[in-house]
């Protein structure tokens, strides 16, 4: 599995097609399943940048296991190679994508987006922020709206399907008894009745999707979010595309909301936000109501939900995990009790 060592010189010569000269490269981020890498360059080539940042398999056996099995490191390169060219989102500019089919080994050579800073899922983010990163969304959502092409790119995530449901049934049985053992502790008598009484509601929530279908990037949090410092950088861009996916668009929307924001600052901002989303959809020509909308972000709260309880099992264990998932655990399920949704997928 490709590694640091392999940033080397003659790499970075290629990658570049000039005479390149890499620097140390140094860790940056909190990626648990890919590993980040700034490297300043030098060269007497105009077009080569003074630094990049290199993403690589995660050294950490689990993790780099997840990101085999659940074809994370294969989506991430694809979306590059394939995708984002096609989106208004911003997202760093790829300089280079190498993918290893036999493997799914990969390396990714990316803009440096600094002095942009990433945002905390842990910490959360205020008003302005918040308003900012769902705008954004529809610049990724909007380009590709209802397009039958998508499903001709057959490495992106769909979970809408029986397959899928299957799939997710069987994940969230799998951890959701070692994800209570791990973060029960985190939260609410009510927040754990959540937790089990989903269960036997996965199929059905899956089935009760939206059908409005579009590229979504799957993990749409404030640690996967840069955003502009005094120093400069833009407002925003959008990193880690590593679980892109073909579904409701609106599940980025309600899973970033539901996760990220304080519960009493969601539930000031939600239904504005949404309507600022909508309005920026609405220069792609989409036709989207604000009451589909809304019964659409309700039904997605509880994405936020099937992915903490899934992703906080399948990762390394670190000290900063923890408290990101617990942060995201606590969120997600008030976002849901909050929005009543259980009784909406139940009904």
């Amino acid at each position: 599995m490709r590694g640091v060592s392999s940033l080397t010189d003659e790499f970075w010569s290629r990658v570049f097609d000039a005479d390149v000269k890499g620097g140390e490269p140094r860790a940056i981020g909190d990626g648990l399943v890919g590993a980040n890498f700034r490297v300043a360059l030098t060269s007497a080539a105009d077009h080569v940048p003074c630094s990049v940042v290199a993403k690589l398999p995660s050294a950490d056996e689990k993790s780099r296991a997840a990101g085999l099995a659940m074809r994370t490191y294969e989506r991430e390169a694809k979306f590059y190679a394939e995708l984002a060219h096609t989106l208004d989102v911003r997202r760093p500019h790829c300089h280079h994508v190498e993918l290893d089919p036999t493997d799914g080994d990969f390396v990714l050579v990316l803009e440096d987006l600094a002095p942009a800073r990433q945002g905390d899922q842990i910490d959360g983010c205020g008003e302005d922020w918040a308003h900012l990163a769902v705008r954004e969304s529809a610049r990724l959502h909007g380009p590709r709206w209802n397009d039958p092409t998508l499903s001709g790119h057959d490495w992106l995530q769909r979970r809408t399907g029986p397959t899928d449901a299957e799939g997710l049934v069987a994940i969230y049985a799998m951890f959701v008894e070692p994800f209570l053992a791990q973060f029960a502790g985190w939260l609410s008598d009510a927040q754990v009745a959540l937790v089990r009484n989903f269960a036997p509601h996965v199929r059905t929530w899956s089935e009760k999707r939206g059908d409005a279908k579009t590229v979504t990037h799957g993990d749409y949090r404030l640690d996967n979010l840069m955003f502009a410092t005094p120093e400069g950088g833009s407002p925003i861009a959008v990193v880690d595309w590593q679980t892109p996916g073909h579904g409701p668009g609106i599940t980025d929307v309600s899973y970033f909301l539901g996760g990220g924001l304080d519960p009493a600052l969601r539930r000031r901002i939600e239904r504005d936000a949404l309507v600022a989303y909508l309005a920026e959809l609405s220069a792609y020509g989409i036709d989207y109501s604000f009451d589909q909308a809304w019964h659409d972000y309700v039904i997605e709260s509880f994405a936020g939900v099937l992915m903490t309880v899934a992703a906080s099992q399948l990762v390394a264990k670190t000290e900063r995990g923890e408290r990101m998932f617990a942060a995201m655990a606590t969120r997600h399920l008030q976002h849901a009790l909050d929005l009543d949704a259980l009784a909406l997928v139940s009904e």
